[in-house]
């Protein structure tokens, strides 16, 4: 069977690639981690949870760049692990101040070398000369890109 000709190539597009990366980034994540048990969206919570004691769902969203509704649910389940505690505001009962448990600080402890490793792994592929230019592009596009997000992060 004959291929059809496209107008567009795959290959050529950047948001193509960074689709792709995203999934490989991931996949990395979770065979380095898998003893732990953490997602990359979860380990991005607490480790923002420890930096920030204090923090309230809303900030947090917006440090990560995730939507309110979605990092609800991933509060909910660092929480059902005993990762992280949700405590009432003193100045706004509505509010909940997230801070992270000794069990949840013990894990970011124990997840580290783990996490580094799939982050190393993600730029082997690339000369070490390049792994920083790289990495600084990364940021430029990001943070040049970061209103049109649904979940635009207030760190970018």
């Amino acid at each position: 069977m004959k291929k059809a000709r496209s107008p567009v190539d795959l290959d050529a597009l950047p948001g193509f690639h960074i689709r792709r990366l995203q999934q490989i980034a991931v996949a990395l994540f979770l065979q380095e981690t898998e003893a732990h048990g953490i997602t990359p969206v979860q380990y991005a919570a607490l480790q923002t949870v420890h930096d920030t004691p204090g923090l309230d769902q809303r900030s947090l969203a917006r440090t990560i760049g995730f939507d309110t509704s979605t990092i609800a649910g991933v509060v909910d389940r660092l929480e059902a692990r005993g990762w992280v505690r949700r405590n009432a505001s003193p100045t706004d009962r509505r509010v909940r101040l997230l801070t992270i448990t000794d069990e949840g600080a013990a894990l970011l402890g124990a997840v580290l070398p783990d996490m580094l490793r799939a982050q190393t792994r993600m730029l082997a592929p690339l000369p070490a000369a390049e792994r920083t230019e790289f990495m600084r592009m990364l940021r430029v596009l990001v943070t040049a890109n970061n209103e049109l997000s649904r979940a635009p992060s207030d760190a970018a």
